[in-house]
């Protein structure tokens, strides 16, 4: 390099134009600048270099202003077509001379810069600049358009975004959809989210902190999701929205009945026929009727919704129902296994209506073993269509009219006692309902062990019990429910405990998992020595799968599932269901400390059901009056089923913290967490 050489550097990267005026050192040099600065520069840092003795810094203004007539970036395609047909490649002093027959210093500048700045047509190799071929530059081309797409779409989703947070009406463009699905992942799974560097991205593109918990707030305030939206339910697997098939074949069975597999169905439409649930219950799944037989002895019959009238072995509204397995019971709603027109209409037992059904008739012992039953496949026409409170109601005024009714429970209570006999296990503790009306009143029940539900659930055991004798007897691939026995706290220890909840809470906790498989083992709790779900096929694929093998056999068919379909069907079921409880169970722990958010600072009254760390005085309370238990950590040692009054001070329902403190009757508090 010598004096007055004209020089393209770069600082912080930017490029800029100088004029060398003296060496400094071995290999550096000092580099006048157009805006008159000096710059001390390495060799390594020039980009662009003309040996010029003519030029000054002074030059420098009208050279810049001068080469921006010569910027046609159309130009090189001109210059690549000619270079590329002979492989040769380009400098700058090369291509001044092609494009402009000039190699000054403005055309040598202005052919740098269009080279430098190329991005389609040459690559640079050392201080020359190869032509690309012509499948390279097409390719270049088709990236760079990719390129100016994605940043015309991210300019537009900004756009909307600005859009929407200033409450104006608009809709998303499908190019948005990866932004936002990143968006609602990271606010679900935050750090272990897979797309969690698209979505932090996204939230500094608008200015948020990279944070899930902004995620969230973004989504919500965009109107994506709710201030309550179910992050449980979202984070599983378990789909809320029906295939387009399941859907077509509902609506279509319920225009035009598909053709019955059992036509030869029993008629018990002159039986009377109870159907008893909770008041907000739509899939009606079952019935009891009581029949007086000729020799004066009674007939229980516990009638079950027969959905397999609807549908058949691998079609589009079975395959759904695998899909989802169970039905999930929500405090803001139901999310049915079939679709909800179908399965609260056809499928379900309507009161006043022909209705089709599985019907178990069973003839008890006086003690209440199992002395004869059938089961067959009938037309039912339920009479009554009863509330939990409604049949407590009757019994409890012993009313005459309903003899069949009294019957029944009588029937329940004798069952009762033998399943005790048989080493039944009872366990009595508090339940809840919640249910949320449109995000604004949540309404929580106690639900009372009351002699209706011990009525229904004894009757519906009943019926497990004979589908286990009947798919044993006949060997039948069903799936069998069963648990092992339980190692229970010695009686000494158990009577030491409270009556009531602690003690229950205390047995509780030793009893094992049930579990499910094709041959029939005995039932710890229920105290029987077969056991087979079968009374919700409408809410619930592994008794579904029941029905489809006991309904084949009883028409003498070929059973639509092997041994080892039957197993796997099972399986996944099983694991679906487990999943489908653990959201259950997370969403009605949101929305119950979202009730508790809501009371103040009311005072509740709660007992100690047991400590989870002694040591650490954490223990479970339980809530009498809702009926839902909560870990706490106490300041003070107190006795197993101690009531105290608490206070809650702060509520998080979406970070799962509670924290509470206790009321002393002096008025003094104790803060606990």
């Amino acid at each position: 390099m010598d004096k007055g050489t004209l020089v393209e550097f770069r600082v912080q990267g930017t490029p800029r134009l100088g004029i060398a005026e003296r060496p400094e050192g071995k290999k550096n040099w000092v580099v006048i600048d157009v805006r008159g600065q000096k710059h001390t520069i390495h060799p390594r840092e020039v980009t662009f270099q003309l040996a010029n003795g003519d030029l000054t810094a002074k030059d420098l203004p009208s050279l810049l202003k001068d080469t921006e007539d010569y910027l046609d970036p159309s130009s090189l395609q001109v210059a690549w077509e000619i270079l590329v047909e002979s492989s040769e490649a380009a400098t700058p002093q090369s291509l001044a001379m092609l494009l402009f027959s000039d190699a000054g210093p403005v055309p040598c500048y202005a052919a740098h810069r269009l080279l430098s700045d190329d991005k389609i047509y040459f690559k640079q190799k050392g201080d020359r600049y190869e032509p690309r071929s012509a499948n390279q530059v097409e390719e270049q081309r088709h990236q760079i358009e990719k390129e100016a797409q994605r940043q015309e779409e991210l300019t537009g989703f900004v756009t909307r975004v600005q859009q929407v947070l200033a409450a104006e009406s608009l809709e998303w463009q499908k190019s948005d959809r990866p932004r936002l699905e990143a968006l609602e992942k990271f606010a679900l799974f935050g750090d272990e989210a897979n797309q969690r560097h698209l979505a932090q991205d996204t939230l500094a593109l608008i200015g948020w902190h990279n944070t899930s918990a902004d995620a969230f707030k973004l989504l919500v305030d965009l109107g994506l999701w709710g201030i309550h939206e179910n992050l449980a339910l979202r984070r599983s697997q378990i789909p809320t929205q029906f295939t387009e098939a399941a859907l077509s074949m509902a609506q279509h069975h319920l225009t035009q009945a598909p053709p019955d597999s059992d036509p030869q169905r029993s008629d018990l439409t002159d039986l009377k026929v109870y159907t008893v649930d909770d008041e907000s219950t739509r899939e009606i799944d079952d019935g009891l009727s009581l029949e007086t037989l000729e020799n004066g002895q009674q007939r229980l019959w516990i009638h079950i919704a027969d959905p397999t009238r609807w549908i058949l072995p691998g079609d589009a509204l079975d395959l759904e129902a695998r899909r989802r397995s169970t039905t999930l019971y929500l405090p803001t709603g139901a999310v049915p296994m079939f679709p909800f027109e179908l399965a609260t209409g056809p499928m379900s037992l309507v009161q006043g209506e022909q209705c089709y059904a599985l019907s178990f008739g069973v003839i008890l012992s006086q003690t209440g073993d199992i002395e004869d039953y059938c089961i067959t496949p009938s037309l039912i026409k339920p009479t009554y269509r009863l509330t939990y409170d409604d049949v407590d109601e009757m019994l409890d005024l012993g009313v005459q009219a309903e003899p069949e009714l009294l019957a029944i429970a009588q029937w329940a209570k004798t069952r009762q006692q033998w399943r005790t006999t048989q080493g039944a296990i009872s366990i009595h503790m508090p339940e809840s309902a919640i249910r949320v009306i449109d995000e604004d009143d949540i309404d929580i029940q106690v639900l009372d062990d009351s002699q209706s539900r011990q009525m229904v659930a004894e009757m519906m055991i009943l019926t497990g019990e004979v589908a286990a004798r009947y798919g044993q007897a006949h060997g039948l691939a069903i799936p069998f429910r069963s648990q092992p026995q339980p190692e229970l706290p010695p009686d000494e220890e158990l009577l030491q405990l409270p009556t009531g909840p602690v003690r229950d809470s205390a047995i509780r906790r030793c009893m094992p998992r049930s579990e499910m498989g094709i041959t029939p083992a005995r039932h710890a709790t229920l105290g029987l020595e077969g056991y087979s779900q079968v009374t919700s096929p409408i809410r619930r694929y592994t008794d579904l799968l029941a029905h489809f093998q006991i309904k084949a056999h009883l028409r003498g068919g070929p059973l639509p599932f092997s041994s080892e379909e039957i197993t796997e069907l099972m399986q996944g079921a099983s694991t679906a269901a487990y999943e489908a409880t653990l959201v259950e169970r997370q969403t009605k722990r949101y929305w119950s400390l979202e009730y508790l958010r809501r009371q103040g600072d009311r005072t509740w009254s709660v007992m100690l059901l047991r400590w989870l760390r002694a040591h650490d005085r954490i223990g479970l309370i339980l809530f009498e009056e809702l009926g839902f238990e909560l870990g706490v950590r106490l300041d003070r040692d107190m006795e197993l089923g101690e009531r105290f009054q608490i206070q809650i001070i702060h509520v998080s329902p979406r970070q799962d913290v509670i924290r509470i403190k206790e009321v002393i009757e002096d008025n003094a508090e104790s803060v606990v967490a």
